[in-house]
């Protein structure tokens, strides 16, 4: 297969908050991109869709990475690179939590007084509390004091060694340890324990035996530094400010178009061929797809032919799982349901032993506490979501598939009815997507919310970076290092972009200001 002439000089698969920060980081640098997204809007599980007056989140709305201080705010930084900016309104409760044995607690902006509330709760662990959660502050300021944007350069590494020595030796003692053996070391007391497990699972979907502790450092810190800031208009505003961005910048994104393989000619990408036979070529590919839809690995579908696939990618997919998918539930409300001082974000648990298991969690989000105008005016939208493996969805009859979705929606009304009463009686407009929606339209393996280890790893060691053992082909997203979450890929985008950029010689020699 000969190579054709291209104008681009990356094509990005998937218009996910990572592929499109790799974008147009890539595009402010100067290079010529084209994002190929299969749906008609941009975002992923980072955007929202709208029916009747209501604006939706189609994943998660509390959102990290909107500070304005620090290196870690990467959102903020990503859109400021191509000179857009998100209107944000701050939170000043990251979650409720709904817990077993009538243990309900907030976790508030000011970390004093959150840390107040589990002295008083756990009297006799004052000491392990201001220890764990002093590790992570520790892990937080090392990782927020300097630009630490690409693992992968050597030079560029060195730079900011030389920029902050202290720091880098600092964090990278925490690289092979997770947060569970942190909180183990000082903290006694199961109770503790499981609501440590809960505070890491809410984000990581993993307790916190197997959730890396640079991970857990930076949301159990930020959120009291950077806080919880909501995008004004919903959350896909982040992928839809990007794309103007990058069409600003002379750089494209195409719709519907839907890749069906990556070209490789000599063991080395050379473009991608589209569903419908069209053919575009680059010298350098972007998969924003998981590593299980980019190289097949436990599946027949594969964007790479299956004799090609790295030993490497193998080896990742037996240390790696998919995570279970969601049934989510999007409700517009009346507003006489919710107060106004209701906090934002809950989350309920009645048994810490189900607390992995199908439906062991219900996550709940009222966004238009924060941002009224998404929703007709005097209705809320509630956001409700459990989790639901894909296998539990599969081989069911049309008739079926509806009586599932039916019980499942009868039992997260329950669960909200807990802390919301009367919501059956309220609903103006209702959504239901299952593990099989979030496939089809998220374009992700089992409809999953990204990779969890299959056992206890070294923190994030194991987590591959954004190279491959296929020349001129990349990944990125949340089964790249650091993982999942939007700040977390848009890191993966950032660290990507710098690996091409120095291959394209378009780097700025100058460390971030």
């Amino acid at each position: 297969m000969k190579k054709k002439e291209s104008p681009y000089d990356v094509i990005v698969i998937g218009s996910g908050l990572g592929g499109l920060v790799t974008a147009t980081q890539l595009a402010a640098k100067g290079a010529k991109v084209i994002v190929l997204e299969k749906y008609i809007i941009p975002g992923g599980s980072g955007g929202s869709f709208r029916r009747k007056g209501y604006t939706f989140d189609v994943g998660a709305s509390m959102i990290f990475g909107f500070g304005k201080k620090g290196y870690t705010n990467l959102l903020t930084r990503a859109l400021n690179d191509v000179n857009e900016e998100c209107e944000t309104i701050p939170d000043p409760v990251q979650l409720e939590y709904h817990l077993p044995n009538d243990f309900n607690i907030s976790v508030d902006k000011c970390p004093n007084k959150f840390l107040n509330k589990l002295f008083n709760r756990f009297p006799n662990e004052k000491n392990g509390i201001r220890k764990f959660y002093g590790k992570c502050k520790h892990v937080f300021t090392c990782l927020d004091s300097m630009p630490l944007l690409s693992i992968e350069d050597p030079k560029y590494l060195l730079k900011v060694f030389f920029k902050s020595p202290l720091s880098c030796l600092g964090l990278a003692r925490w690289l092979p340890i997770n947060a569970g053996d942190v909180a183990r070391k000082h903290i006694k007391d199961p109770e503790l324990l499981k609501f440590i497990d809960i505070e890491c699972f809410c984000w990581s979907v993993m307790p916190a035996i197997k959730t890396p502790m640079i991970n857990a450092g930076m949301v159990f810190t930020d959120r009291h530094v950077g806080g919880i800031n909501y995008p004004k208009g919903g959350v896909g505003i982040i992928a839809e400010k990007l794309v103007n961005g990058l069409e600003r910048l002379g750089s494209e994104i195409r719709y519907r178009a839907n890749v069906k393989e990556i070209l490789i000619n000599d063991k080395k990408a050379i473009g991608v061929k589209l569903i419908n036979g069209e053919e575009i070529y680059a010298n350098n590919i972007v998969s924003n797809s998981t590593r299980w839809d980019t190289f097949g690995l436990n599946n027949n579908n594969s964007l790479i032919d299956p004799a090609i696939v790295p030993k490497s990618e193998h080896k990742w997919s037996k240390n790696y799982k998919p995570s279970p998918s969601f049934v989510s539930l999007h409700l517009g409300v009346d507003n006489k349901l919710i107060k106004n001082d209701f906090n934002c974000h809950h989350i309920i648990v009645e048994d810490w032993d189900k607390m992995e298991d199908e439906k062991g969690v219900i996550f709940i989000s009222i966004p238009t506490l924060l941002d009224p105008t998404l929703a007709p005016e005097g209705k809320h939208i509630i956001h409700a979501f459990t989790p639901s493996s894909i296998m539990n969805w599969e081989n069911l009859s049309r008739k079926e598939y509806l009586q599932r979705k039916n019980e499942y929606y009868e039992f997260l009304i329950k669960k909200i009815s807990r802390i919301i009463p009367d919501i059956d009686k309220n609903i103006d407009h209702k959504e239901i997507g299952t593990p099989k929606t979030h496939k089809k339209f998220l374009g992700r393996y089992e409809g999953s919310y990204g990779p969890i280890p299959t056992r206890k790893l070294l923190g994030l060691i194991p987590m591959p970076f954004n190279t491959t053992a296929i020349s001129n082909l990349y990944c990125v997203g949340d089964s790249c290092f650091p993982g999942q979450g939007l700040n977390a890929v848009a890191f993966s985008g950032y660290a990507c972009a710098h690996k091409i950029g120095d291959k394209l010689n378009i780097n700025s020699f100058k460390l971030p200001d």
